[in-house]
């Protein structure tokens, strides 16, 4: 007999509904892994599929008046797996290498990052019209990515033990997780709250309140993809609520296990992109 079979009064409906809803909160509270492990997933399905990876990207930026702006890149990313580690369960050390194609003001600018488990990042940007090769100080991680609403943080990730995670609600679809930074004084935001895709693990929302407890930034996966196996985030979204500006990223050409050689992420190719490697459209 259907729910809503005309017979069944009012109340009923509403009280096996009620029960129903009771006993999927039940189920799910037993079945959800800790809010560590949930991290620790995302983290891994967000920046750790496959053992290096490729991707073009477009960035339009948006102001508070409606000018956009725009920007295309492509990014390099290759995890150092440690001796005995096949790489598909690691979360370790990585490089990543992004060049910026357009416009004009920002081509053959390049951005690099060696990504620490122990210490801070090592940032580096080079700058091809002052021949310069830029180091990115630790403070700075945490402000606007050439002009987006993106941080250099957001291009690398944060580290999941810098942060306090709490796992507060599980849905029918997400995990939705409270994390709070360890150490305050080093970030700008009071905690960020993520939502967690049950299914594929990708971090699909993010909210991050100010020391006043408003929402200041949200990011928002608006489109994913499977390739070569591996869910993929394949547009996105960073809206800064402050300001009234956004930005919005398109992955296209996205490549897992590339087979990128450890040397082009190094000082030297800041300066001579290693072209073989990238691909423009």
């Amino acid at each position: 007999m259907r729910l809503t079979h005309p017979l069944i009064p009012m109340a009923l409906r509403f009280s096996l509904a009620g029960a129903a809803a009771g006993l999927f909160a039940c189920a799910v509270r037993a079945q959800s892994p800790s809010a560590e492990e949930i991290v620790a997933r995302a983290n891994r399905a967000a920046y750790y599929q496959g053992s290096d990876g490729r991707a073009t990207v477009r960035m339009a930026i948006t102001d508070a008046g409606g000018q956009v702006r725009e920007r295309q890149m492509t990014i390099l990313r290759r995890d150092d797996v440690p001796p005995g580690n096949s790489g598909d369960e690691h979360c370790g050390e990585q490089k990543f290498y992004v060049y910026f194609h357009r416009p004009a003001d920002v081509g053959k600018m390049a951005f690099m990052v060696w990504k620490h488990l122990d210490r801070d990042d090592d940032r580096w940007l080079y700058l091809p019209a002052l021949d310069l090769v830029k180091r990115i100080a630790a403070s700075d991680e945490r402000t606007s990515f050439v002009g987006s609403d993106f941080f250099y943080e957001d291009v690398s990730g944060r580290r999941p033990q810098e942060d306090e995670h709490e796992l507060v609600e599980t849905t029918e679809t997400a995990y939705v997780l409270r994390n709070t930074p360890k150490d305050p004084t080093l970030v700008e935001f009071s905690h960020y709250t993520t939502w967690v895709d049950r299914k594929t693990s990708l971090p699909v929302k993010a909210e991050y309140y100010d020391r006043g407890g408003k929402i200041y930034r949200v990011y928002e996966a608006l489109e994913t993809s499977m390739i070569q196996d591996h869910p993929t985030v394949t547009r996105a979204k960073m809206s800064n609520l402050g300001t009234g500006g956004s930005t919005i990223t398109e992955y296209s050409d996205v490549a897992y296990d590339v087979g990128l050689p450890e040397d082009i992420f190094s000082e030297r190719y800041l300066r001579r992109a290693p072209r073989q490697y990238l691909r423009s459209r």
